[in-house]
């Protein structure tokens, strides 16, 4: 993972690589040991994750594949995806 402070015309950007990947929707992210055996993170590395890259100030999250950009409101689509994806671990239907 790439801070990149100047990026998103001054606002922020990180670039994830496949750690954190922006999906289909583009306004959410997941979570990801390996992508090749679709093996998931646990809830605790993803709590760590949310916690550290909420420590960054950024706008946009540039994925780790072709045209795969939160372009608005990164923090954010961390933080709801986090929870989401935790939610889901334990049983819960969170809304989408």
């Amino acid at each position: 993972m790439l801070h990149w402070p100047a990026g998103s015309d001054g606002r922020g950007a990180l670039l994830t690589g496949d750690t954190i990947t922006v999906v289909q929707d583009r306004s959410w992210v997941s979570f990801m040991w390996s992508y090749p055996n679709l093996i998931p993170l646990d809830e605790a590395t993803v709590r760590n994750i949310a916690l550290r890259v909420g420590q960054f100030r950024f706008d946009r999250i540039y994925g780790g594949w072709w045209g795969r950009v939160v372009v608005k409101d990164g923090p954010d689509a961390i933080r709801r995806s986090a929870d989401r994806y935790i939610a889901r671990m334990h049983g819960q239907r969170p809304g989408r």
